[in-house]
């Protein structure tokens, strides 16, 4: 584990904090305006500075990206805009994990991905546990700052930039969301494999 990690898995400071939302904030919501752009569809979203203390931004960034997906439902229908949606917050977190792999140090071990899994969702307002299932694992995420802001359908589509993230910390990993609380489970619940 680098000495990076190793300290952030312990601590964060509030403006780092901050600064990773913006940053997460700003790849999502381009993703989502570029898929936004291809169909030719309005975006109807919120102010692009993130303002308030953590939690008043991270609600703000909710409610944007709420308002991205719902024109995108509109637009082309439930059914194309979560294949499409999905396909597109996949590629975001992807770029996050890649990204968050090289500043923070992370190897190539499960472990060191997880940590910084753990790290990349503090930003977020979401705290999780993993337990081991045979050579796999099942996260269970206990909080969601975002929960309370997002519709079911923003939540399935967004749940993809988590799978890509874990998938950029490590590409021996995959992760599939199969329960959410923004759909009425007391936890969100995802399986994450490892290897085929």
């Amino acid at each position: 584990m680098s000495i990076k990690l190793s300290i952030m898995s312990i601590w964060i400071p509030e403006f780092i904090l901050i600064k990773e939302l913006e940053r997460t904030s700003y790849i999502i919501n381009e993703h989502l305006d570029n898929l936004l752009g291809r169909y030719s569809i309005s975006r109807t979203t919120t102010g692009k500075l993130l303002k308030g203390n953590l939690n008043e931004r991270r609600a703000r960034m909710a409610i944007g990206q709420n308002l991205r997906v719902e024109a995108l439902i509109k637009a082309l229908g439930f059914d194309k805009a979560c294949e499409l949606g999905r396909i597109e917050m996949f590629n975001a977190g992807y770029k996050l994990g890649r990204e968050a792999q090289k500043r923070l140090g992370v190897g190539k071990n499960i472990q060191d991905a997880l940590i910084a899994a753990k790290i990349l969702y503090k930003v977020l307002g979401i705290n999780f546990t993993v337990e081991t299932h045979n050579k796999n694992f099942i996260l269970r995420v206990e909080s969601c700052a975002l929960a309370s802001h997002y519709s079911p359908e923003t939540c399935k589509i967004m749940s993809a930039a988590d799978e890509g993230v874990l998938k950029g910390l490590n590409n021996n990993m995959s992760m599939k969301f199969i329960k959410r609380i923004t759909e009425g489970s007391e936890e969100c619940t995802a399986c994450i494999n490892i290897g085929d």
